[in-house]
């Protein structure tokens, strides 16, 4: 008897241990299982964050190719995936031809990939060129309104920790997660996620 309580209690101990070990380790890690889209936060995604889940999406403008104001809003009823880049910012390039793949993948009634151009506004003719090389033309050219307010949308939408950095908005124009950094937007995971953003 002696014996077994000797392995018996250090082995319940060691399971105590290990069940709370793994209830702060879920309850730490990045999002909620119970959430879709967090559980997408693998592989290519691992940086996906999904905090400001649900925020609506601002209604800052940005200029499309012929100059015009656009704002998230003129994309209603459509799932819209935003991506801040720059020429001068190599992982920016690096991740282009995977977010035209995607475009072309799930790109049409329900989904858009919008890159909008950080570039300076002297620069804006070589960015939209550099687009479409990196891009064979797949991805709209969009950029930064004109004066001191162009860089709100930016802000506003969340996006001031550097470049690139990628934010999804679904239908109803809210928040679904947030990138920063460069990734594989034609994986498996990515399609997964714009699928699952757009099945509702």
């Amino acid at each position: 008897m002696d014996r077994f309580l000797r392995i018996a209690i250090p082995t319940m101990f060691a399971g105590i241990v290990l069940a709370l070990l793994y209830a702060v380790f879920s309850a730490s890690s990045k999002g909620s299982n119970r959430d879709p889209v967090a559980r997408l936060a693998v592989g290519a995604l691992s940086k996906l964050d999904t905090s400001d889940k649900g925020t609506p999406a601002p209604p800052t403008p940005f200029v499309d190719a012929d100059g015009n104001a656009v704002t998230y809003q003129d994309f209603e009823g459509q799932a819209i995936l935003v991506n801040f880049w720059a020429t001068w910012c190599g992982p920016c390039e690096r991740e282009m031809p995977s977010l035209a793949a995607l475009q072309r993948a799930r790109g049409g009634d329900a989904f858009k990939v919008i890159a909008i151009s950080v570039d300076e506004p002297r620069d804006r003719d070589y960015a939209k060129m550099r687009l479409y090389d990196l891009t064979n033309k797949t991805l709209d050219f969009y950029t930064l309104a004109d004066g001191p307010d162009g860089w709100n949308i930016v802000y506003d939408s969340g996006a001031g920790g550097g470049f690139p950095t990628t934010i999804l908005f679904d239908a109803d124009g809210n928040k679904v997660a947030k990138l920063e950094g460069d990734t594989d937007w034609a994986s498996y995971e990515a399609v997964a996620l714009i699928d699952l953003i757009t099945k509702n």
